[in-house]
């Protein structure tokens, strides 16, 4: 009897003893996450790091001096790597947070980049990037920002970029501010999240902006509190920007062109092969220059920039009306931006000189907007005279980030 006692005694301390360890372990790990995984730190800034940047830059491009004055923070950058899901199929997805070091309540600030085709150039494989550091500085100046590599780069470098595809995109987009939205005050300490979102992007990344704004003004609304967005020389209707590629003689960017078909083609946007639209040998060969290894440059290498050699002539001259490329054309439509009345307050940036995203596509969305009923105080556009795609960029960030930086005062 005795013994019979001493096993149960026994058995309810061991039970007590596996309950009690087990919810350690749950404290020590942390919550349960639906969406964050884990973070990094990448890299640190000091003040006078991103100072000493900021005036190393200032006689090129003037206008940085007009941010120095809001550079308040020490900064963290760190790699997040979250769960998202591209074409039905859950996936881990990374991109870079940065924090400011000094505790407070901050804004979030979501940068979309440009068109990249090299996985060793995403956000969180190349932190120190020139491209990402200015971006990566406004953490500094009062803001949480994130930065997305999108699918098929980072993390999820196995499968193919989903390249101006609107669902994937937006949809790993905003899982990563559900990750930092989650985790932030577990993970993050001393920065406490306000709900208010600004979005900024340029070329792809302005593409990505105007899609995300309007996906958040009207589809998450109840989640996140969007505040502005810049959306800088994007190709908002694909349509327009395909036929006036395929319009014209030469394009000297065709990899543009090869990327877009290659994405749609592999995530079944068309019905189409890619051999009833391109020439051979270059439709054969397609998929292998989108490996993640190839920068544009070479890609254009081997392509060609005759856009008669480029496609095929059927497709050329029936694309815009046969019905043989009715789901390319569809495909192009469904993954354009269409105009809506916006409440939150948006600016459009285009340089004039711009030959590969014409600045008629940022005129001809803005007109759209404006038409479609969205106040000329809420939209506004800016055109940067003479600047190409390439020299636009960094003038064009600069400018909206003011105009994000007044948004957040008038908010205060």
């Amino acid at each position: 009897m005795r013994d019979k006692a001493y096993l149960l005694r026994t058995a309810i301390i061991f039970t007590s003893l596996i309950i009690t360890v087990s919810s350690c372990k749950k404290d020590d790990y942390g919550p349960d996450y639906d969406y964050f995984i884990s973070k990094e730190l990448a890299v640190t800034y000091s003040t006078t790091s991103i100072n000493n940047m900021l005036d190393a830059g200032v006689q090129l491009y003037p206008g940085l001096s007009d941010i120095k004055d809001f550079v308040e923070s020490d900064v963290n950058v760190h790699k997040m790597v979250y769960n998202t899901t591209v074409d039905g199929e859950m996936i881990e997805a990374s991109g870079l947070v940065c924090v400011p070091v000094t505790p407070g309540a901050y804004p979030v600030l979501s940068f979309q980049n440009g068109t990249n085709t090299v996985n060793e150039y995403a956000p969180s494989e190349y932190v120190i990037s020139p491209n990402y550091q200015l971006i990566e500085y406004i953490a500094s100046m009062g803001f949480v920002v994130v930065i997305p590599d999108y699918p098929g780069f980072g993390e999820s470098s196995h499968i193919p970029h989903p390249y101006l595809i609107t669902e994937p995109t937006i949809k790993s987009v905003v899982d990563m501010l559900y990750a930092f939205k989650e985790s932030c005050e577990y993970e993050f300490t001393g920065i406490d999240l306000k709900n208010e979102y600004y979005l900024l992007g340029y070329s792809q990344g302005g593409w990505a902006t105007l899609n995300l704004h309007k996906a958040l003004e009207i589809d998450y609304q109840g989640d996140f509190d969007l505040a502005g967005s810049v959306c800088g020389a994007g190709p908002y209707n694909m349509l327009d920007l395909f036929n006036e590629m395929t319009d014209s003689v030469e394009y000297q960017i065709p990899a543009y062109l090869g990327y877009i078909v290659n994405a749609y083609s592999y995530y079944n946007q068309f019905t189409n092969s890619v051999c009833d639209i391109f020439q051979s040998p270059y439709c054969e060969n397609l998929s292998s220059l989108y490996n993640g290894t190839l920068s544009i440059s070479e890609i254009n290498d081997q392509l060609t920039t005759v856009i008669s050699d480029l496609f095929n002539a059927d497709f050329l001259t029936g694309f815009e009306s046969s019905p043989s490329y009715a789901s390319v054309r569809e495909a192009l439509i469904s993954n354009s931006v269409s105009a809506w009345i916006t409440e939150k307050p948006v600016l459009f940036i285009h340089g004039s000189g711009d030959t590969h995203v014409s600045v008629t596509s940022t005129e001809i969305m803005y007109d759209a907007m404006i038409k479609a009923g969205t106040s000329q105080d809420i939209c506004s556009k800016v055109i940067i005279p003479d600047l190409d795609h390439t020299n636009a960029a960094l003038p064009s960030m600069i400018e909206g980030l003011m105009f994000i930086l007044e948004l957040k005062d008038n908010r205060q």
